[in-house]
């Protein structure tokens, strides 16, 4: 599972430091994608795998699946971490998240977020009265 909230950076070549906390469960490698809210998503193989059987299952012959299909995997780039920890966002991903030098990286359950700071501030503080709201939602008569 992951939680928190980091601030690594970019190196010059597009690498960025996982969180420590974050490495162990990553070590075999992970897949990095668009996340909706134009953030970057990363997941453990395993974790993109059970994603891409759900998807399997999907009726192609909808055009919202082909849609959503497309966009993940189009952009989709699997990763090994370094020694040190970092693994490489291409330059589209990048471009995509508007990543820079300057990152938040947050854990969020079963997969990680890569938000550009100015992105991640923005979204929080729209989310933040929501976030009260939605309970009664995502947990329904507790």
């Amino acid at each position: 599972m992951f939680f928190g909230t980091y601030t690594p950076k970019l190196d010059e070549k597009g690498r960025l430091f996982l969180p420590a906390k974050f490495r162990d469960e990553l070590t075999e490698g992970l897949v990095v994608t668009r996340g909706q809210e134009r953030c970057l998503t990363v997941w453990s193989l395993e974790d993109f795998g059970r994603l891409t059987d759900r998807l399997r299952e999907a009726p192609v012959t909808q055009k919202s699946t082909r849609d959503y299909v497309r966009m993940l995997f189009a952009a989709a780039s699997q990763e090994v971490p370094d020694k040190q920890g970092r693994i490489n966002i291409p330059a589209p991903l990048r471009d995509y998240a508007s990543l820079r030098k300057e990152c938040v990286v947050i854990g969020s359950m079963n997969r990680i977020e890569i938000w550009d700071p100015t992105a991640w501030a923005t979204y929080s503080e729209e989310q933040e009265q929501k976030f009260s709201e939605l309970s009664d939602e995502v947990f329904p008569g507790i």
